[in-house]
């Protein structure tokens, strides 16, 4: 079982260049992928998502960060503009001169003008993808490996709470033949209050077998344990179980509803309540699975 929680990183360094790129997932319904990549490097955006979409990331918000250096001696192209440097040092020793002033100095006027400009060239597309893929797979590895760990975690807490949940049928299983019994008590005992001992006892019988149909859980029961199997099953099982589980626990509060609107007791209405909450938590757990 893996959980869609996770987070991995990898770098690559070679001939001058420095690539970290580091991935990070959420839970998600579908496969849903972001970027963050330097400008100068969009053009691994689509090498990238297919790596992913290749590769064994099938769930989850995947967020993918790019940092990149070039140290390089020609990674920049450097650019003095001649006239305008000229034409502001005219400028500039003209009024020191008028102003009795000290000109200013070769990197002020430069500062003051602009004529230097800096500029990164175009990147080695191979070059920078090999580094990215090398990244990639490592950065893969750990998130892997991570949400393995997440999801060994999420497991016991699933398994733990589906034991409880289990438990608690089981009690009410145990506690369901003597609900009839207790009603037959309850009304012989109004029918006393009324003072109408002399009823005919085969008209409380009938009442009790038909309150007794009406409130007969033995099915639901049945499908919820089968539920319970199932959703054990997918503990351990390899693969996407995600929405599988997501399905069952519907069907699972489907039955257990049931189970409280029949059962007219207020012991199995009490238990009734604690499984809702536990199949809650398990719904809120199962979201983070894959």
């Amino acid at each position: 079982m893996l959980s869609m929680t996770g987070y991995g990183r990898g770098k690559s360094c070679a001939d001058g260049r420095e690539l970290l790129l580091e991935l990070k997932t959420v839970n998600h319904r579908f496969l849903d992928v972001s970027f963050r990549l330097p400008k100068a490097l969009a053009f691994l955006e689509e090498p990238l998502r297919k790596h992913i979409t290749d590769g064994e990331l099938r769930r989850g918000h995947v967020e993918v960060t790019v940092t990149y250096q070039n140290s390089r001696a020609d990674a920049n192209t450097i650019t003095l503009d001649e006239p305008l440097l000229a034409q502001c040092a005219e400028r500039t020793g003209a009024m020191a001169r008028e102003l009795h002033m000290a000109a200013p100095s070769m990197g002020e006027m430069i500062s003051l003008c602009g004529a230097l400009k800096v500029t990164q060239k175009d990147e080695d597309a191979e070059a920078v993808m090999t580094l990215t893929s090398t990244a990639y797979r490592e950065a893969e590895a750990q998130l892997l490996q991570m949400r393995l760990r997440e999801g060994q975690m999420l497991a016991g807490d699933l398994g733990a709470n589906l034991a409880a949940a289990k438990a608690l049928c089981e009690t009410i299983a145990q506690h369901a033949p003597t609900v009839p019994e207790a009603y037959r008590e309850r009304l012989s005992a109004r029918l006393r209050e009324w003072g109408l001992q002399g009823t005919d006892p085969q008209r409380i019988a009938q009442e009790v077998a038909l309150m007794a149909d009406r409130c007969a859980i033995d099915e639901e029961l049945s499908r919820l344990g089968s539920h319970f199997q199932q959703f054990q099953v997918c503990l351990t099982a390899d693969g996407e179980v995600g929405r599988r589980m997501d399905f069952l626990l519907q069907e699972m509060n489907r039955e257990t509803n049931t189970i409280g609107s029949k059962a007219l007791d207020a012991g199995i209405a009490q238990r009734v309540v604690e499984i809702k909450c536990l199949l809650e938590k398990l719904r809120e757990q199962v979201q983070n699975i894959v």
